[in-house]
């Protein structure tokens, strides 16, 4: 089987929990994702990782590595949902079209709380994912974390200007995936 030559590179970039998305501003990752993207290379990528037990997984204009959980995995795994969840819904309540493409800056993000009582209120819930106490610290800290995990990167040095990945669409999709049934609802505390 003739694997691409950047087989060990895409696996390096994947198995850290990172993805690969088409829109990254790096070519080197643009680049990436075009040879995964070509079909004979997803399959031949799929085949060659499940033997080590990766999954290459194609999202919509990504690629990630999932992997057969047992329950102590997946408990760490519902965790992180759940600070997915918060950070997300910080995310939405800043701005209902943070997605892929948006542009922003922390200090975007500084000025809007100062007028907004509602972002307010959600970035103080981010506290116990950060380990901050500071605004500006909290967001920093919730930033780095979309960073490493390449949902976002930082297009801008000089401005601190981000933007969000295609990969982002996966933290979306895991939010609408989560389904309540209608008998529990009033179970629910608000």
């Amino acid at each position: 089987m003739q694997l691409p030559s950047q087989t060990s590179e895409i696996f390096k970039i994947l198995s850290k929990g990172q993805f690969i998305s088409s829109n990254s501003s790096l070519k080197s990752m643009r680049t990436l994702y075009e040879i995964i993207d070509d079909e004979v290379n997803f399959e031949r990528l799929h085949e060659y990782f499940s033997h080590i037990h990766f999954i290459l997984e194609r999202g919509d204009e990504y690629f990630y590595f999932s992997r057969n959980e047992n329950k102590v995995d997946l408990e760490n795994k519902l965790r992180a949902a759940f600070r997915w969840i918060d950070i997300l819904d910080f995310l939405k309540t800043y701005d209902n079209i943070f997605g892929v493409g948006y542009r922003f800056s922390v200090s975007d993000i500084m000025v809007r709380i100062k007028t907004d009582a509602a972002l307010e209120s959600k970035l103080e819930g981010l506290k116990r994912h950060a380990d901050k106490e500071k605004h500006q610290e909290i967001i920093e800290k919730i930033l780095k974390k979309l960073s490493d995990e390449s949902f976002i990167e930082l297009e801008n040095e000089l401005s601190g200007q981000y933007k969000v990945l295609a990969a982002f669409k996966y933290l979306e999709q895991l939010i609408l995936t989560i389904n309540i049934p209608e008998e529990i609802k009033h179970e629910i505390p608000k």
